[in-house]
């Protein structure tokens, strides 16, 4: 805001809801204050004396400000509304400048060297609604009325009289005018007099007249007036100026001393003659303590009912001064940054024209004020604001006259004992709020109760160093507390005396649980952000059944299966109960999940129910046992796996037979197996074919070397022989041990790399009636070729001659006896 009205309005003696919002919508945000004053600013601003206002960031704003520009650009967007052109260089403006931004409604033009200009060039921008021209270096303007114009600033200029003109008369939306004047006319402002303008700023500091001469100025139909006068010289407009119904008054730039303080009393005294005027605001003062003193005397049997003072600064001395209480229509005072610089001086004396006022609200903030005194008779205070300053624990002890405050706001001060704060309010039976947040505070809880004013509903704790202990020393009827910004780890469970406590406010501490309800049976206002709550608990919502608002976000949420039922209590809910959701709610671990909002994180219920994971993983297992055990009984694997047992220990015996024993080569040409219900065909027809033909045969009963099991045996026999021949019938089938010697020499056939098998299919055999554990027997039947004894004599030569064909291979015969050397 360029220059703006800081003039208060007329505010109910009501004080401001300490948390803002709602009764007390808790502040989450450290550094905004507890309470704001009674007195709102009523700040009428020079934008607009409406509410024109556009997005810089809209494609129809243009911002052009500090850009060393010296002249209006070319290039600028038929279409644009707001234009910044301030801070630049512009001496001169054109018609053609401005003349095609038809939809042009605001235009700032301050903070530029024009000279001189013709206001007619806007004639063509029929909706330009807020003009800012101050602090340029005009002189003369030549008039035209822009009827659309709200906001006219032509302030801080060179302008030798007020630039008004009979066309402004025509301006009847005008709601802000800012003017510059080197000397004042009574009838200057008479062509605009029948215009209700909400607020004129009025820049004087150029402002000149001789000594002892007076001019006068008539200001009619405006409710807000701005002076500002030079900041470096001294008070000395000699000035009548009357204005009706002027309510809020605002003077800057007011520097005065012993000599020169009567010039601003008799010029105040003419602006509040008027029983409108309820605001005074004066803004940079630097004046004695003594003309001070005077200027407060002057206005305080005035209808003036708010007095704000800012960034004050006090000079020479300080003494005492007689200050009479008489009967008052001010309410409210407020001294707001004070530079002291008389540096020896009574405190006492400063103090006690502060502490003895007869009036209802009194704010003084941002002090070198180390202390302030109890007022001697009972006082008329109802809210006391001492922001910022320099007081101890030693404010207000054994005060007993402070019986009317409502309202107490000690915020940023050097306080460090909560105890002793207890005992400050034990005499102020009215208070109801009370801010010591921006201290030091602690409270140890060592044998000490603590006593406090029972009509304490608000409590304002914050940016303090309190823990834990705390719960131990609150007033007993505490409806709101703010306790963020300490360092608090845990809410005991069975804290006592909170049963009416509404609104809680304990974020930025180290919590790692929410708060149970048990002992805040009213709870339902609370404020946990920026804590360590890792681990919710899902019964929050149960315990807490009043809750209409919380806050939890910011925490280190753990995101694992005890976090799942806390995310699903919050499903439950309305989303207006749950502040900042679901944006604020983050997981913070594990890794994986880092960053997941709460509720995007899913985790199956199998995982989280041990119960149900046990039974899961139980009856998965003896499925999947009674499966095994199915398929082995099925598949004969218990004699599968004796079969390799056998093979294998018969394996390794072998290699432990010395070496003579080992070079052996093949003694058999082929190895038979059959049932013994076969044995005739065998012996009569299969062996004495084959040995006919000087085949050497390999048979059990022959060759199988006693005292060695019967399982050695076959496998030797396997071994020692080229081939190995099957004679398959129903018999075979059926017989255990055809069965071995099958498997055995099928394995053989894998381990040598050799192909030693040759089935003969004595008599058929159906597929039905092989027993499923002889799963090898029908895969070999499927994959190899076997030979079918023909049961016609006239084939059987075609049989012998393919029997024949598979011995191609001569044998190394040596003999047992034969001695081998190693």
């Amino acid at each position: 805001m360029t220059n703006g009205f800081g003039c208060i309005s007329r505010c109910s003696e009501e004080q401001q809801r300490p948390f803002g919002g709602s009764h007390f919508n808790i502040m989450t945000k450290d550094k905004e204050p507890m309470v704001r004053s009674f007195y709102f600013v009523c700040l009428i601003t020079l934008i607009v004396g409406t509410t024109i206002q556009f997005s810089a960031g809209s494609k129809f704003a243009v911002n052009k400000s500090n850009k060393g520009l010296t002249h209006v650009p070319k290039d600028l967007p038929p279409q644009t509304i707001d234009l910044d052109l301030s801070q630049n260089y512009i001496s001169k403006l054109h018609l053609s400048d401005i003349s095609f931004l038809s939809g042009l409604r605001v235009l700032r033009l301050s903070h530029n060297r024009l000279r001189y200009l013709n206001i007619s060039i806007f004639k063509f921008n029929q909706d330009l609604e807020y003009l800012d021209l101050s602090h340029n270096q005009l002189q003369k303007i030549s008039c035209h009325a822009i009827t659309s114009l709200k906001h006219l600033d032509l302030s801080f200029n060179d302008f030798s009289a007020l630039p008004i003109c009979e066309e402004f008369g025509n301006m009847t939306q005008l709601n802000f005018l800012g003017l510059s004047a080197k000397h004042l006319q009574p009838l200057d402002l008479l062509p605009i007099a029948h215009l209700h303008i909400s607020g004129i700023l009025l820049e004087l500091e150029g402002y000149y007249v001789k000594e002892h001469e007076t001019e006068s100025l008539q200001i009619l139909n405006t409710k807000t007036l701005h002076l500002v006068f030079h900041p470096n010289n001294f008070f000395s407009v000699q000035t009548n100026i009357s204005v009706s119904n002027l309510g809020c008054l605002q003077l800057s730039n007011v520097k005065l001393r012993d000599g020169n303080c009567h010039i601003l009393i008799t010029f105040l005294s003419e602006l509040t003659r008027g029983p409108n005027l309820l605001n005074i605001t004066l803004n940079n003062v630097e004046t004695t303590w003594k003309c001070l003193v005077r200027v407060l005397q002057f206005l305080w049997p005035k209808p003036v009912e708010f007095l704000n003072i800012y960034n004050l600064t006090v000079v020479e001395n300080i003494g005492k001064e007689d200050f009479t209480y008489s009967e008052t229509s001010l309410k409210g005072l407020k001294v707001e940054h004070v530079t002291n610089r008389v540096f020896l001086f009574s405190q006492t004396v400063l103090y006690t024209v502060l502490a003895e006022m007869n009036i209802m609200m009194l704010t003084i903030s941002d002090t070198p004020f180390i202390h302030m005194l109890c007022p001697q008779a009972t006082s008329t205070f109802k809210f006391l604001n001492f922001t910022q300053n320099v007081f101890t624990d030693s404010i207000f002890q054994e005060c007993s006259t402070l019986v009317r405050l409502e309202t107490l706001i000690l915020q940023k001060n050097k306080l460090k004992d909560l105890f002793k704060v207890g005992l400050m309010t034990k005499d102020m039976p009215s208070l109801k709020m009370l801010d010591v947040s921006g201290n030091s505070l602690e409270y140890d809880g060592r044998d000490r109760n603590c006593t406090w004013a029972e009509s304490i509903g608000v409590l304002n704790l914050s940016s303090n160093i309190l823990t834990d202990a705390v719960f131990r020393c609150l007033p007993p009827r505490l409806k709101v507390l703010d306790l963020h910004s300490n360092r608090i780890t845990s809410i005991p469970e069975n804290v006592l005396g909170l049963e009416a406590l509404q609104e809680l406010n304990v974020a930025s501490n180290s919590l790692a649980h929410l708060p149970e309800c048990d002992s805040l049976s009213s709870l339902s206002v609370l404020v946990t952000d920026y804590n360590s709550i890792s681990n919710p608990s899902a019964h929050f919502f149960q315990s807490c059944q009043k809750i209409r608002s919380i806050s939890a976000g910011n925490n280190p949420f753990q995101c694992t299966c005890e976090l799942r039922e806390f995310i699903q209590s919050i499903g439950q809910v309305s989303s207006e109960v749950v502040e900042g959701w679901p944006d604020s709610y983050k997981c913070d671990y594990p890794d994986s999940h880092k960053g997941t909002l709460l509720k995007d994180f899913h985790v199956s219920p199998l995982s989280c129910n041990i119960v149900l994971l046990i039974v899961t993983i139980g009856v998965t297992g003896l499925v999947l046992a009674v499966t095994v055990t199915a398929l082995c009984i099925y598949f004969d694997l218990p004699w599968y796996l004796r079969m390799v047992c056998q093979w294998t220990q018969t394996r390794h015996r072998a290699r432990n037979i010395p070496l003579h024993e080992l070079q052996r080569t093949l003694q058999f040409h082929a190895f038979i197996s059959y049932s013994e219900h076969d044995s005739a065909w065998v012996k009569n027809e299969l062996v004495p074919c084959l040995e006919k033909e000087d085949i050497r045969i390999c048979l059990h009963e022959r060759n199988f070397v006693p005292g060695k099991s019967i399982v050695e045996n076959i496998i030797n026999c396997i071994e020692k022989s080229y081939k190995s021949i099957f004679v398959l019938s129903p018999n075979f089938v059926q017989s255990e041990w055809c069965h071995y010697e099958l498997y055995f020499a099928h394995h053989n056939l894998f381990h040598e790399g050799s192909d030693n098998l040759i089935l003969i299919l004595l008599d058929p055999i159906p597929q039905n009636s092989i027993p499923s554990k002889y799963h090898k027997l029908k895969a070999l039947m499927a994959q190899r070729t076997y030979l079918e004894w023909p049961k016609e004599r006239s084939k059987h030569g075609l049989f012998w001659a393919n029997i024949r064909a598979a011995f191609n291979v001569k044998l190394t015969l040596i003999t047992e006896n034969k001695d081998v050397k190693t």
